[in-house]
């Protein structure tokens, strides 16, 4: 399941949740509309997980979930918790970052 937060409420999503998969992106930045297919490609290979794009520009409590400091940024919570994140724009990179947290 692929969805665009609208509102800052992330915390509230990866507390409800065993796992879940964050892009951190803005709409300024290339290398995040670059990213951004790949990873909808990859939630609907895996619709049992939930996958949220944040705008970390606009939703800056669901932005420090990640300490996110670059853009995009990739970050997988399990339990409510941070478990790995990565800053690219690699597709290979994000494939491992969500292989590794299975």
């Amino acid at each position: 399941m692929y969805q665009e937060l609208a509102e800052d409420t992330l915390q509230n999503i990866v507390a409800e949740n065993n796992q879940v998969i964050v892009q951190y992106g803005a709409t300024w930045c290339g290398n995040c509309r670059i990213m951004k297919p790949k990873f909808k490609k990859l939630a609907a290979e895996h619709e049992s997980i939930p996958f949220y794009y944040v705008d970390a520009e606009k939703l800056p409590e669901s932005r420090k979930l990640a300490k996110v400091d670059n853009l995009p940024t990739f970050a997988v919570f399990k339990n409510g918790v941070l478990v790995e994140q990565a800053q690219t724009n690699q597709a290979e990179v994000l494939n491992n970052l969500f292989n590794n947290a299975q």
